[in-house]
């Protein structure tokens, strides 16, 4: 009698992570947390810290002038980001977790020092010199978790570390709701020292990637050549795209994170709210956008996956675009104090396709083989930082001109466009495994 029985087909099992790969996982995730909290803390007290600091350096402190000053030290701390990509050469010569542990101390030293400040100048050399250890954090954290990480693990891997970033903003949000409410900026600014544990930490307990180590071994080319290597076939057009697209969503999202919470408090003073009621709707707000963008980071994998990695990242661009325009340009222009929960409700899907970024950290290790993998990653990540900080200028002069945030950070949706333009250019990596 014939066996008409239809097999099933068995559940994928996945490769089961060591103790190593777990505990470099947390380290390096740790260290993305408290580098998204350093990041938007600055965001958080802008305009508490210029309104008293800009008197103490000889400016009036109005509306318009917090918000150009706000602008210039915001694009001192991408310079600082730009400058970061220093860390991808020095890694690939000297392995990823020393440092890794290296840009988690710059960053929290200067985050830190920051609550010192008693001129708008100090503030701004202390988010200049915080902004190359952040910068350098996420190359180096991603590398790590692509290297050490199983093959059928490292593409959810990435998502889960891109959570890191945003559950950093929220972390921000809810000192700010608490310790910023009550004590003010500088005490926010202290808290920004803590990664210094975390740093502590991945150099005494993370291990060095085997893929890296056999290569060292094995004296391959690394160090400040991996600079020129990225620039030559068959990493020239990639590397170049990878950079445009980069400044594209960097443009276009850092402006809305860094002007959201200013804008909110804006939004709630003007349906009614005194200061310290506004300043916790701001909290309130970010740490809305903050759990979008975590829901968007663990959505990543799996649309990239299934539709490719250009598809999703073009996806995630043009949700950013539509909602930029409608926060920005629409809800934000509402009259008569109508625009304040409108623009919260649009900053959850802001906080979604902001996921974008996880995109990169899954997306650009495949494009690189190891003896260049950090020095790529930080160089595409960081590079577009100038960039950003030429067009977040550009934009501080239009709120000056305008006196408003509105529209000058609705017209960075343009960047999104432009990133549109340039993805089919870019190299399909889904089904590849991670190049030696």
């Amino acid at each position: 009698m014939a066996n008409d029985a239809v097999a099933l087909p068995r559940p994928a099992v996945h490769t089961k992570l060591n103790r190593h790969q777990i505990t470099g996982f947390w380290g390096a995730w740790a260290g993305w947390t408290l580098d998204g909290m350093d990041s938007v803390i600055y965001a958080l007290v802008l305009s508490p810290a210029l309104t008293e600091l800009l008197p103490k350096s000889g400016i009036k402190a109005t509306p318009a002038t917090v918000g150009y000053a706000g602008s210039i030290l915001f694009a001192l701390f991408l310079v600082g980001w730009g400058l970061s990509l220093i860390w991808g050469p020095i890694a690939d010569r000297f392995g990823r977790t020393r440092v890794l542990a290296a840009t988690i101390f710059v960053y929290a030293i200067f985050t830190g020092a920051a609550a010192m400040s008693q001129t708008v100048w100090q503030l701004g050399l202390f988010r200049l010199l915080a902004g190359i250890g952040i910068g350098g954090e996420w190359a180096l954290a991603g590398t790590y978790v692509a290297e050490a990480w199983p093959e059928d693990r490292r593409k959810m891997g990435a998502g889960y570390l891109q959570t890191g970033y945003y559950a950093g903003f929220f972390l921000a949000s809810a000192l700010n709701y608490t310790v910023g409410a009550h004590y003010g900026w500088r005490a926010m600014f202290w808290c920004g020292l803590t990664p210094v544990v975390v740093a502590l930490m991945v150099l005494l307990r993370v291990k060095e990637p085997q893929r890296w180590e056999q290569k060292a071994k094995a004296k391959a080319a690394g160090g400040l050549s991996s600079l020129h290597r990225i620039f030559s076939p068959p990493y020239t057009r990639r590397t170049l795209v990878n950079t445009v697209l980069l400044a594209s969503a960097i443009c276009g999202l850092w402006a809305g994170a860094v002007y959201a919470p200013t804008a909110i408090i804006n939004l709630a003073k003007r349906a009614g709210m005194l200061q310290p009621q506004a300043v916790r709707m701001s909290s309130f707000g970010m740490g809305l956008l903050s759990l979008g963008t975590i829901l968007g980071c663990l959505a990543v994998p799996p649309l990239a996956e299934r539709f490719g990695r250009k598809r999703t990242l073009a996806f995630y661009f043009v949700g950013m675009a539509i909602c930029i325009v409608l926060s920005f340009g629409w809800a934000f222009h509402l009259p008569q104090g109508l625009g304040l929960h409108p623009f919260i409700a649009v900053l959850f899907f802001l906080g979604f396709f902001g996921g974008n970024f996880a995109v990169f950290s899954l997306w650009l290790p495949e494009q690189y083989g190891t003896t260049v993998r950090a020095t790529a990653f930080a160089f595409t990540t960081s590079f577009g930082r100038f960039i950003a900080a030429g067009v977040n200028l550009g934009i501080g002069a239009l709120v000056m001109r305008m006196g408003t945030p509105g529209k000058p950070v609705a017209f960075t949706a343009i960047a999104f466009g432009i990133g549109l333009l340039v993805i089919p250019f870019a190299v399909e990596t889904r089904g590849k495994v991670l190049p030696d």
